[in-house]
Formats: structure tokens, sequence, C-alpha cells
């Protein structure tokens, strides 16, 4: 279970939790590279006029100033938020990556996907799921001068494959329309959409009674605009039946209208590429001004207090450049939300808190220079994969056996019965050397030590440790070692667990892009 951060709001992992994070933040890159997203990183700074141009966020924002104020107050002097050229701390990803667009245009092409993953600081009150940094996972589809509505779609679709993959419980995405909301209250004489949407976005936090008064005492609404206002928030549906019941309340625009039309065409979509993954819900609003279409929020079905953990939308405005406009469509994950869910529900965890797979023990200090030759000699970084059915996929990782013949190598894996549809499964030979993967949903292999004293061997073990840990380390020894030192050695290493004599990098860790799920239990 992830531990209280000892400053409130600025959470750190252990090393078998960050693994947790990397395991999650790789499966995202793969999921986004595979639909054509390339990656980008903006910097962590922006003037306070660029992150304060749209929406009410004034609060949230970190300032960035020097302890020591320059005498000529120039940049990097104290931070004022009052002056549009102070700096601070951007509190998302999207107003950056507008920025960014303006000020590249000239080298990028259009339609232009970029997925981000990077921190950002808010200064929210620490609770569970909300921290002051935490890191977002983005995707975005921008054009130029327009975008077809079909990126709406598509985002979608790609953030519930993206989920999908993750060790955690089933989602909802929650999808509403900016268009259908504001055609509405202008429909029933509301001219401030901006302000009864924010009002709407507060249903879930203070309830229907208290978003009512709001909308009379702040908006001037009456008692039955009030009473439309929170029937619209109340539609909730799996297919398209919300046009006819949004139809029943019998309001007419022109922007209701294509607002109903955008979001049909979401929720048809979605219903047959991801069925019962996108629901259409008219509460929600999005506080944020630059939305002008779609907006989605995502929840962990039977951990709706959490929060949303991917939410997002259509913005068309956002980023111009005099006549030239670049709308776009994007969502962004709650990486430090979703992970600490994970941890602290115990969804997921890593089987060993360092990526090592291979000890060498020492007979003393002088030793070391021969142990880290062997080390060298037992690693090969060559890998292999083949793919089985559907979207498994398999990995062997060599560990070459040393040409010396003082130097053992102590490693086995036990024999498994062929699996259905997978004839050479599990058939690895004993001390053959090679180390066995363990892909997500297949039976994991047991790996034990091959000792060529069979009753030091028994000794290791003890009653009940006939195998080791899944994963659990390769043992090579120089030398001759003294008996006790050789069993004690063994049992930590029967215990899956490493000792500190020398550890070489895992060859079971590619890429960061391509990490194995062997780290990964439950």
């Amino acid at each position: 279970m992830a531990r209280t951060a000892s400053l409130s709001g600025f959470p750190e992992w252990l090393p078998q939790e960050r693994l947790v994070e990397l395991h999650v933040l790789d499966t995202l890159r793969k999921t986004f590279e595979l639909h054509g997203f390339s990656s980008i990183e903006t910097r962590a700074v922006e003037t306070v006029g660029q992150l304060l141009r749209k929406g009410e966020i004034d609060k949230e924002v970190y300032g960035l100033s020097r302890l020591q104020e320059d005498e000529d107050g120039g940049e990097g002097g104290k931070s004022d938020k009052a002056d549009p050229n102070a700096l601070a701390l951007h509190f998302d990803l999207t107003v950056p990556f507008a920025r960014y667009v303006v000020e590249n245009a000239g080298y990028l092409a259009f339609p232009f996907r970029r997925y981000q993953i990077q921190k950002v600081w808010r200064g929210e009150r620490p609770q569970e799921g909300r921290a002051r940094e935490f890191t977002q996972a983005d995707i975005d589809v921008v054009g130029d001068g327009e975008l077809p509505f079909r990126y709406d779609v598509e985002i979608a679709l790609v953030i519930a494959e993206a989920l999908s993959a993750l060790p955690i419980p089933d989602f909802r995405l929650r999808i509403n329309n900016r268009k259908l909301a504001e055609g509405f209250y202008r429909g029933i004489g509301l001219t401030d959409t901006a302000g009864v949407l924010r009002s709407i976005d507060k249903l879930e936090k203070i309830g229907e009674v208290k978003v009512a008064e709001l909308l009379r005492s702040e908006l001037g609404a009456t008692d039955e605009q009030a009473a439309l206002a929170l029937k619209l928030a109340s539609i909730r549906t799996e297919d398209t039946s919300f046009v006819a019941q949004v139809r029943a309340l019998g309001v007419s625009d022109e922007l209701l209208e294509e607002g109903l039309s955008e979001l049909e065409q979401v929720i048809e979509a979605a219903v047959q590429r991801a069925p019962g993954k996108v629901v259409a819900d008219l509460s929600i609003a999005r506080g944020l001004d630059y939305y002008t279409g779609t907006v989605v929020e995502t929840v962990l079905v039977g951990h709706e207090q959490l929060g949303s953990i991917c939410s997002g939308g259509r913005y068309d405005a956002l980023a111009s450049k005099g006549n030239r406009k670049f709308p776009g469509v994007g969502l962004s994950i709650g990486v430090t939300r979703l992970v600490s869910r994970i941890l602290s529900q115990e969804f997921a965890t890593a089987s060993r808190s360092v990526p090592t797979a291979v000890l060498v023990a020492l007979n003393n200090d002088d030793s070391w220079s021969a142990a880290q030759d062997v080390a060298a000699s037992c690693v090969d970084g060559d890998r292999h994969r083949s793919c089985g059915e559907g979207r498994e996929v398999r990995q062997a990782d060599q560990i070459r056996r040393p040409t010396r013949h003082s130097f053992r190598l102590v490693h086995g894996r036990r024999r498994q019965a062929p699996s259905e549809g997978h004839p050479h499964r599990g058939a690895s030979r004993r001390g053959s050397g090679q180390l066995g993967a363990v892909t997500r949903g297949s039976p994991r292999p047991h790996h034990h030590a091959i000792a060529t004293n069979r009753r030091l061997k028994a000794k290791a073990r003890g009653p009940g440790r006939e195998r080791a840990a899944p994963g659990g380390p390769c043992f090579v020894h120089t030398g001759k070692l003294e008996r006790d030192r050789f069993v004690m050695v063994l049992k930590i290493m029967l215990k899956g667990m490493l000792c500190c004599a020398h550890m070489t990098s895992d060859p079971c860790v590619p890429s960061t892009l391509d990490r194995p799920s062997p780290w990964l239990a439950g």
C-alpha cells in the first residue's frame, strides 16, 4: 500500500510501487503509439497570462519566483499574479500544448496527433486521489482550421482501449456535449451559460438542492428554469435514447440540436466498438471554459468517490494565431490518482522491488573484479519473441552459460504441462539456462534452484520450500564456497530475495516501451 507522503500533496513511491507506476506508464505509451500518437514534452513553466486566459483557476496555480528578488524586478523576480508576464507552473498539459502548437505550427503536420506524459502542479487541498504534484498522460489531435468530428469518437475509443489494458476495475466514460447543454440553457432563457455549466459541474459535490440555490441566487434563474436545468442533468443512458428524453423536455434551439447530433454519433460508435464502456451523462459539464463540444469524465465502477480518472473534450478556440485557428480534442488520464488506487487496493503488486535476475556471490572482497567478469558473461542482451494467439506476446531472455568450468550457473525451470493451443509452452529443459517469461493471463512458471548436491538442496529448501517465488533470481558463484555460506545464500535465493553480493541489470527489462508483465502480480 502507498505510504502517506511526508509533504502533504507531493507523493513519493517506494521502489516496488514505482514499478507499478512504470507498468501503467509503459502500457499507456504502447497503446498511444500503436494508434499513431507522437510523444512531446513541454516546459514546466508558462506565463501567468498564458495559463489564466481560459478558465477561472487562478487559485490553483503555483507562481514561480526566486527567494532573492531581483533589484530591477526582471524575469525571475518575485511573482505577481497581476503581471501577465510573471512565471507559474502549469496546472494541466492542454494549455501548454496549445501554446506549443501555435509556436511550432510551421514544423508540424496536421492533423497533429500527440501524447504527453508529464508532471503538473495544482494548489488543491490534498486528499485521497488529489495531489498538488501529480503525473498526467494526455492524448490530443489538433487540426489546422478545422478538425472533423470523427476524432472526438476516435479519442474516446483509444482511451477506452488504454484503460482496458491496465490492472484496474471496470470503468465508464461519461460523455456529454457542451453545445447540447448551452443550447438547452439558452432555450429556457438562461443567458450566462458558462455560469450555469460551472454550477452544474458542482452537482456531485454539493447536491441538487444547493445547485438549485446557486442557479437562483447567482444567475437569477427562476424555480422553473432551475428545475429544467436539473432535469437535463439527470439524464443518463447507455444508448442513444437520451435524444428522445431531451426533446421530451420541450426545449428547442439550433445549438441544442447540433449538440444532440454530435453526442449521438459518439455514443452510437461506442456501443459498437466499446460496448459497456461509454454512457451518455448529461450532468458532465467540465469547469474549464475552453471546452466547446464533447466533454468526458471517467470513473472506476465501485470507486466513484475517487472522482474522474480521465477527462477532457473538444476545444475549438484554445489555440489560435491571428485568423488561423487550431481546433483540437483530447483526453487526460490522472496517472497518480489511478496508481494510488491501484496500490491502496492492491489491484497489482510488483513481484520484487529491484530489476535484478542474476546474483553473483563473492568469496571475499578481493574476488569482486572476477565477479564482475562473471556477471558480464552471464547476461546476454539479445531478446527473442514469439507471438501467440490474440494479442498475447511471450518473451524469452537468454542467459548464456559461462565458458569457464570453475563457474556454475545455478538456475532452472520446472517443466509445465503444455497448455491447450500452446504445445510448446512450459517445455523448457531443466538447466537450459533460459528464463521463461510470464505473460499477462498465462500460468506463472515456477522457478527453482538446481544444486549439484541433492542433500544441500533439500536442506536449503526446508519443509514446504520446494519452489522459489516466481521471478526469483539466478545464482552464480565462483570458486569454492564454504558449505554454510552456500546454504545461506541459496536459502535467500529460494525465498525470492536478493543478496547484496552483486546484482546485474535484469535482462528481462527491455526498453521502457516494452516492459514485460512478470513484474506485476494480481
